[in-house]
């Protein structure tokens, strides 16, 4: 699948199948994080990779609309160290795992991390350390159902202004 095509049919998948996810394709998906754009190159990242389902079971409780993550083969979770552009770094990083696994015939959903009210409970959960900030969490499987499409998106020429607003 070609970059395109991955960027225009990439869907929110909450439902997987019961079937692990292979190391290698996790590792090229992180592979791929790794080497998002990221501010005077300071690559402030860390992915931690969950198998185990008591622990992808308490961080599941531990969000408000994450809970899917429990039922997920793996769930990702993108940390940075807390410098200035961290957020900014964390949520490229994030937009390569989906893409990543997208291509590589995975479904994924991006949950949010940094504002929400459990984004500490999540880092003690991990062991991460003090100075890391929880940027996002991702669950990660292979598809239940094959998503449809979002029709729910706004045209091109609603949002494109060429030259000013």
């Amino acid at each position: 699948m070609d970059a395109i095509e991955v960027l225009k049919t990439r869907r929110s998948v909450r439902r997987y199948l019961k079937k692990p996810v292979e190391k290698e394709k996790i590792e090229t998906i992180i592979d791929c994080a790794r080497l998002a754009p990221t501010a005077i190159n300071i690559q402030p990242w860390e992915f931690i990779v969950l198998t185990d389902s008591q622990i992808k079971k308490n961080v599941a409780e531990a969000t408000d609309y994450g809970k899917f993550i429990q039922d997920a083969p793996v769930a990702l979770i993108v940390i940075c160290k807390n410098v200035k552009y961290f957020l900014e770094d964390g949520c490229a990083a994030t937009t390569n795992i989906v893409n990543a696994a997208h291509a590589l015939g995975l479904g994924s959903c991006w949950i949010a991390g940094n504002k929400k009210p459990y984004a500490d409970k999540i880092l003690d959960l991990i062991h991460a350390p003090k100075d890391y900030r929880l940027v996002s969490l991702i669950s990660l499987g292979y598809p239940l159902e094959t998503p449809r499409e979002n029709k729910l998106k706004r045209p091109l020429s609603e949002v494109i202004h060429w030259e000013s607003f």
